[in-house]
């Protein structure tokens, strides 16, 4: 494939911690509810967990021979109390709260830090909760009015990469939306990578005149301010969209073998003008990559 339309730009990564889960149940319907509604609104810039689903099982490769996602949730720096807080929320309101589901570990072999599962989802069960070994695993019953919800004592805290991006420069509507949706198979199809912010349509910036809501909108590369910036508008004459696609994965390989896919895809879409990445001069993340080097 040519790399023509790619620019010669980097993006910035960083370490982060993330729980690497399995959702199981008894539909495929059930479990992409609950895979789905636990990872949605990404909220990085309020410091809370983003989640992403990483790919869809079938029913013989789960531990208890049913349908099953596995999922990632995320948290940057090491805060570890923080992210068990924020964790149990996307856990109790998004999968407890669904009928006949269970959450397994899905660790990977560096794994060697867990979190509790007891004090921050199993006491949902009022101090009736019980555990269980069942399918291989210990497991926290808790009982509820349709019994009963059932997760694994512990999940396994990992170190991986955050932050990975590319933008994907389009003319048209339909190449954003072809564009994108072509992406996020491909990235889907990387073991451990995940897409949090799906397509993104709303690239942002550190420096903000407005701090207490944290970053806001990249100005310099708003197609609709164009006119209004003028010569500092950085949105070529062509260009009437820039969405962008954020990659979270278990290693930096990962990740960068996710970003190759997904701007392959991309490149594939007529409409879709050229390839970029957003990044802060070094500010943002301590790894600077090249996507001209992802792509060799």
């Amino acid at each position: 494939m040519s790399y023509e339309k790619v620019e010669n730009t980097f993006f910035e990564a960083f370490e982060g911690q993330y729980v690497r889960a399995l959702i199981t149940g008894p539909t495929k319907e059930l479990v992409e509810r609950a895979a789905y509604d636990s990872t949605s609104t990404p909220s990085a810039v309020i410091g809370r967990v983003e989640g992403g689903v990483e790919g869809f099982l079938p029913k013989s490769e789960t531990p208890d021979g049913r349908y099953g996602a596995v999922v990632q949730y995320w948290l940057g720096g090491d805060n570890v109390k923080k992210f068990a807080f924020e964790l149990s929320y996307r856990i109790r309101q998004d999968i407890l709260v669904k009928p006949f589901m269970r959450v397994f570990d899905y660790p990977d072999e560096k794994s060697e830090e867990y979190i509790e599962m007891m004090d921050i989802v199993g006491h949902c069960g009022d101090g009736y909760e019980w555990t269980i070994e069942e399918y291989g695993r210990k497991l926290i019953n808790v009982p509820i009015a349709v019994p009963d919800f059932q997760i694994e004592e512990k999940l396994s805290l990992n170190k991986g990469t955050m932050g990975g991006n590319f933008w994907y420069l389009c003319e048209t509507q339909e190449a954003v939306l072809e564009g994108g949706k072509r992406a996020l198979d491909a990235i889907q199809s990387v073991t451990g990578a995940i897409a949090p912010f799906d397509i993104c349509s709303a690239a942002s910036k550190p420096e903000t005149n407005y701090p207490e809501i944290g970053p806001t909108t990249n100005h310099f590369y708003c197609p609709s301010l164009k006119e209004r910036l003028g010569s500092e508008s950085k949105v070529p004459g062509e260009v009437n969209y820039i969405p962008e696609i954020v990659i979270n994965a278990v290693s930096e390989d990962a990740m960068n073998e996710a970003i190759k896919a997904g701007i392959d895809a991309a490149l594939e879409v007529e409409g879709v003008i050229s390839i970029s990445a957003g990044n802060y001069d070094g500010k943002l993340g301590d790894k600077n990559i090249n996507l001209l080097d992802i792509l060799k």
